[in-house]
């Protein structure tokens, strides 16, 4: 499928159509991940539907707009546009809903593949999740020994729902 959009310059361009393939772990403690330094994530959400969500968020000193849509399986459609860091802060600030995801993302190789460690902190504290990008939903990958139960297709462990429902509260309403 291809895309079709008008630059600044006001030309037509083709581009294929942006797809994340994702699947989702727990992961146990384990200082092999650990040890591996990281990169402070904050983001928040403009629009968050079953639908689409629309995504702000800093990553070290870099922003972004993330435009992604509904999962099937462990896809999506994925669209992403770097934005000026300080436009990210007010956008973050004062039109996301909150609270706001707060990370630190370890990138770490495991057998030639590389995983994201995400360490969630304020209302998720307590949360680590790792996550591997796919080129196909059958592509086959190396587990590393720090990975627990797969949670992929529970939508409580997507980052736009965890600004409706927190990690902290889960034990709460026994879920």
């Amino acid at each position: 499928m291809m895309l079709r959009f008008s630059n600044r310059q006001g030309y037509v361009e083709e581009e294929k159509m942006a797809q994340e393939i994702e699947r989702k772990f727990l992961i146990e403690e384990n200082e092999a991940w650990r040890s591996v330094g990281g990169l402070h994530y904050r983001q928040g959400y403009l629009c968050n539907s079953v639908e689409r969500t629309v995504r702000v968020r800093t990553a070290g000193d870099k922003a972004s707009l993330t435009i992604k849509g509904k999962t099937e399986g462990a896809t999506r459609l994925e669209f992403e546009y770097e934005i000026p860091f300080e436009q990210a802060g007010e956008l973050l600030e004062n039109l996301c809903q909150g609270p706001l995801i707060e990370k630190k993302r370890r990138q770490v190789e495991y057998e030639g593949t590389c995983w994201e460690v995400d360490e969630f902190f304020g209302d998720n504290e307590g949360l680590i999740v790792a996550e591997v990008e796919l080129e196909s939903e059958d592509q086959q990958f190396a587990s590393p020994p720090w990975l627990s139960r797969e949670v992929t297709d529970d939508p409580r462990y997507y980052n736009a729902n965890l600004v409706k429902r927190p990690y902290r509260h889960w034990s709460e309403d026994n879920s």
